[in-house]
């Protein structure tokens, strides 16, 4: 089979949908971001590309803390809401109730099933976003969404994003390091 060329873009076929919550000015604000992944395993530390001219990212600079929430399927208008209207024009602490953490300065949204509090471990800049690399300070779960006191996909139901569009997750194919031990070469 022959490709085509498709030229240069940030381009991955699906990622996650998360909330960005940061204080800003001392109010709660949460901003959709799809540019969001595991960064490390000990410590731990997730990243998010963040555009430099996000009223999110203020916050962040601030206070050196934020926070990835994962919103579950059911909560897809709410969510693409905090990616459609900037917080510099309307205050959107209202959309999600905020609770706090260990560090107190990180919004987490109470209605979405999974949040993860962060510290700001490095900010970079690469063009016309900046990479916050956060490190995980403490994670929270709704305990209807864990299975053997881990988050379980399944019952999070969380938003995928692709091609501007949001999908939900199917079901169960194969487990990973599993799967490929089946694999008896060609």
């Amino acid at each position: 089979m022959e490709k085509v060329t498709v030229g240069p873009m940030p381009y991955m076929s699906v990622m996650p949908t998360v909330l960005v919550g940061a204080n800003v000015k001392g109010k709660a604000n949460y901003m959709t971001a799809a540019w969001a992944t595991v960064a490390c395993m000990s410590p731990p530390m997730i990243c998010v590309a963040i555009n430099k001219v996000r009223y999110t990212a203020k916050g962040i600079e601030e206070n050196k803390t934020f926070s990835l929430n994962i919103p579950s399927a059911r909560q897809v208008v709410e969510t693409d809401h905090c990616g459609l209207v900037s917080g510099s024009q309307a205050d959107k602490s209202g959309v999600f109730q905020s609770f706090y953490g260990r560090l107190r300065t990180a919004p987490l949204a109470e209605e979405c099933p999974v949040n993860i509090e962060c510290r700001l471990f490095k900010s970079m800049e690469c063009g016309s976003h900046i990479l916050y690399v956060g490190e995980i300070e403490e994670i929270h779960a709704d305990p209807s969404c864990l299975t053997d006191k881990k988050p379980d996909i399944a019952k999070i139901n969380p938003l995928i994003y692709a091609q501007a569009t949001y999908f939900g997750v199917g079901k169960e194919i194969e487990k990973a390091f599993s799967a490929g031990k089946k694999y008896h070469g060609k």
